[in-house]
């Protein structure tokens, strides 16, 4: 058993925190530390490199996802442009480095490629000794997450480690876990009995909307587009805490006619995400990592829409290839495409059994297993 265990995220995006959480809950369940410290590294830089590193982030993607899809290209050149970037990251992180060196955990796990390069750093210059793993929370592999200094990598796809071995990491550092998740999603559940408790009507499709991603705006075009469909079918819109966007969703719900065939549900913040996601059988959004691995986990066919350019694209593109997803590149046909799929049950059924075959619910828990053998 270990005895210190430090995990390592940042607050760029939600994603990388929530599979922080997902290793935390792990270790927990399988009572494989005496202590486990999961830690948000931006708390540790000053208040000025904070708020640029996460608002930053979330400005860019929100506002202009084109500039977001340039940067994350030109930046991706292995090997390249790291003693830049560091330069100005250990400027920043000061209060981080003085924690890593006052604590002294067994072991570091890093959910963020910030932490995993200073980690790096001082272990090339022999400030440190911590042993570090490095997980990717994308399908795919960017330059930000090499480091030179590292014990062990674990990644999503057997393409993601192929690529890394050909970058020169080692195989046997490698190991394909998948992003870790909740580990509740690696518990089936009853789907007729998961949509009673969410009052959904047992027999009707259920389309998913992960909202919170949108924005305020888009969320009117997809309910306006999903009206025009002529399955009867059944939307649960996840708001999250976004409170703007649920007071939007409510007031276009009550708009929508009686008579509609397409019955909507909004939702705010939940903990019951498994829950709904077991309940549905499409997933109509973005594909962030961590996501989409829910998504595949509850066994849903994936409708990609508006993905942002750079990571969410190619895990749009890793989806598509492995054919548990349809691509929408026009509001218009939305309704058309669903129909479409909705229509033919053979194909729906065929996405979804990819889905679960794709899917690794109990990453997180392989994870820690791992940890604890190396």
């Amino acid at each position: 058993m270990l005895n210190r265990v430090l995990i390592l995220s940042a607050s760029a995006g939600a994603g990388h925190l929530r599979a922080a959480e997902a290793v935390e809950k792990a270790f927990s369940e399988l009572k494989a530390a005496d202590e486990v410290r999961n830690i948000d590294v931006l708390q540790y830089t000053n208040r000025l490199f904070h708020r640029l590193y996460s608002k930053a982030y979330i400005d860019v993607v929100n506002n202009t996802p084109a500039l977001f899809g340039w940067l994350y290209e030109h930046y991706d050149k292995p090997w390249r442009n790291q003693r830049h970037r560091l330069a100005f990251d250990k400027l920043n992180t000061r209060p981080f480095v003085k924690m890593l060196e006052e604590y002294q955990p067994d072991i570091a796990v890093c959910t963020h490629f910030l932490p995993a390069e200073i980690i790096s750093w001082l272990k090339e210059k022999g400030k440190i000794k911590t042993p570090q793993v490095i997980v990717v929370t994308d399908f795919d592999l960017h330059a930000f997450w090499l480091c030179r200094y590292f014990e062990h990598y674990f990644v999503a796809l057997d393409e993601t480690k192929v690529h890394l071995a050909e970058l020169g990491v080692p195989s046997d550092k490698i190991t394909v876990s998948g992003i870790p998740i909740d580990p509740v999603f690696s518990k089936r559940k009853d789907k007729k009995q998961v949509r009673r408790l969410h009052k959904l009507e047992p027999e009707l499709p259920i389309i998913l909307v992960s909202a919170g991603g949108f924005g305020v705006g888009p969320v009117e075009k997809i309910i306006q587009s999903l009206l025009k469909m002529k399955n009867p079918a059944q939307v649960v819109v996840i708001c999250g805490r976004n409170k703007e966007l649920k007071e939007k969703v409510d007031r276009a719900i009550k708009n929508i006619p009686s008579d509609s065939s397409v019955r909507f549900q909004s939702v705010g913040y939940t903990d019951q995400m498994d829950s709904y996601m077991a309940a549905s059988d499409l997933i109509l959004g973005k594909t962030g990592g961590l996501t989409t691995s829910e998504a595949l986990a509850s066994g849903l066919a994936f409708v990609v829409v508006d993905p942002i350019p750079g990571q969410e694209q190619r895990n749009a593109d890793h989806l598509l290839e492995e054919g548990v997803a349809i691509k929408c590149n026009n509001w218009p046909v939305l309704a058309y495409k669903i129909d479409r799929l909705l229509g033919n049950p053979q194909r729906l059924g065929r996405m979804q059994l990819k889905a679960r075959k794709l899917a690794k619910p109990s990453a997180a828990y392989d994870i820690v297993k791992k940890l604890s053998h190396l």
